[in-house]
């Protein structure tokens, strides 16, 4: 049965539908000019060799007589992405790499007289540590004098949410999750100083920008007359424009803040020997189970999923709060070329249900696909620090995956008396105790080994 995403409704040319588990692209009447183009002169097979769409076939001959439609022209199925990944879940290193892969797509169609007809960031998805392009039907063939339709959107989706970080070292993460749109010029020309604006760059990309979009807001006939006379655009200057953009975003970095958690793995409140007792647990779990698809919540810099994968994990999705471990995680991933993709996550203001209908963009615990968990020194954050009922923080964690390693810390160990200091001791009912009888009443507790005096490890199973 065809499963419409509901996030596929933009473009009337084709839309992405679920078949038993497969992604499906069915291309409709009038988006057949566009795909045959892409298919034409092998463009299609060449985007897919050198790694910048998805693996792509037609199986039109298959599915054309099980779902038969008048409109429906063609059926593509693409390869399936492990885990779907939103922009504004993406550490600044993420972004930067996507922004660069987008600008290199571009410039590989233009050389085929091919062009991107849009730039929404959403288009691009994380195969471990590589960007990879998921909308075929964005490509179309480049006209002599066409002009980038999608610079706007590519200001707002990529460059001006790495330029917040780098220049007035603000995380763009919460912003964009706010405005799915990303981070409009305007907002971020108000934001920078006079010595910001005095980069040939910025000046360029973002406060002639700026007052541009303020005068058409003004007058938005003047605006469209402009349009109108625009005059039309080469193809060395289309590739220029690209070019000038790459290289000036090659150089970016972000603008450091230290943060709580930057040197946790190398510097916390545990002994190398109790480190060496976790690992050894994980190692251990993780040959055991061989997990496809792994999720390490609270991942820190990876040395747990790097140590899952060393033992048999097949991939890892990490999750964590601070972006600066979310970055240097995501680099150590690329370094080492590993199949572990780190993600922005607030646990206590997840991705939830937006976007058109609430549909466009899917929540967090909608994208839940794990077969196995590890949540070391995490549920204390939530319970402690954020007060959320015991019971509810294993429900939630329960919830990710079926079976894995939870850590419970108890109140006498030095981090939880840190978090304790000013609040006071207002949980009577967090206790180890009470954590085992919580997890036994939704899973059955599999092993326990103490760690140290105030830490414990739990594998649970609910099958």
């Amino acid at each position: 049965m065809l499963k419409k995403n509901l996030g596929s409704f933009r473009d009337p040319a084709g839309q992405i539908y679920e078949v038993n588990g497969r992604i499906i692209r069915i291309i409709k009447k009038n988006g057949v000019d566009r795909y045959n183009f892409i298919k034409q002169n092998n463009l299609l097979n060449d985007c897919i060799e050198k790694g910048f769409i998805v693996s792509t076939k037609d199986v039109t001959e298959e599915l054309k007589s099980l779902y038969p439609n008048q409109e429906y022209k063609y059926f593509l199925e693409h390869e399936a992405i492990d885990y779907i990944s939103y922009p504004f879940e993406w550490g600044f290193y993420q972004l930067k790499d996507a922004a660069l892969f987008h600008l290199n797509f571009q410039l590989f169609l233009l050389n085929r007289d091919a062009i991107l007809i849009d730039s929404s960031a959403y288009n691009i998805q994380f195969k471990n540590n590589k960007p990879i392009f998921i909308d075929l039907l964005s490509i179309d063939k480049y006209r002599e004098g066409d002009y980038w339709k999608g610079h706007s959107q590519f200001l707002q989706q990529f460059l001006n949410p790495l330029l917040l970080k780098s220049l007035k070292g603000i995380d763009f993460n919460n912003w964009y999750k706010g405005n799915l749109n990303g981070i409009d010029t305007i907002d971020l020309n108000n934001l920078l100083n006079l010595k910001d604006k005095l980069s040939f760059n910025i000046l360029l990309s973002v406060s002639l920008l700026a007052k541009l979009d303020n005068t058409n807001k003004k007058d938005p006939n003047k605006a469209l007359e402009k349009i109108k006379n625009k005059k039309l655009l080469s193809k060395g200057s289309y590739k220029s424009m690209l070019l000038q953009l790459k290289n000036w975003i090659e150089t970016l970095k972000p603008k450091i803040n230290k943060t709580t958690w930057d040197n946790y793995s190398s510097n916390n409140t545990y002994k190398k020997d109790e480190l060496f007792k976790k690992q050894k647990i994980v190692n251990e779990f993780c040959k055991i189970h061989k997990p496809y698809l792994l999720a390490d919540i609270g991942c820190n810099d990876g040395l747990y999923s790097i140590e899952s994968l060393n033992a048999g994990a097949r991939k890892v999705i990490g999750f964590d709060i601070d972006l600066n471990t979310i970055n240097k995680a995501y680099l150590k991933s690329k370094e080492k070329k590993l199949p572990f993709t780190p993600f922005y996550l607030d646990a206590m203001n997840p991705t939830a249900n937006t976007g058109w209908f609430e549909n466009e963009r899917k929540s967090f615990n909608s994208r839940l696909n794990f077969d196995c968990l590890i949540a070391l020194a995490f549920e204390h954050h939530l319970s402690l620090a954020n007060n959320v009922p015991l019971n509810q923080v294993i429900k939630w964690l329960l919830n990710i995956a079926p079976k894995g390693l939870i850590e419970f810390v108890d109140k006498e160990d030095n981090t939880v008396k840190k978090m304790l200091a000013l609040k006071g001791d207002i949980f009577p009912d967090y206790n180890q105790n009470n954590f085992e009888v919580l997890l036994s009443e939704k899973s059955k507790i599999i092993k326990k080994t103490i760690i140290t005096k105030t830490r414990v490890l739990y594998e649970f199973s609910k099958s």
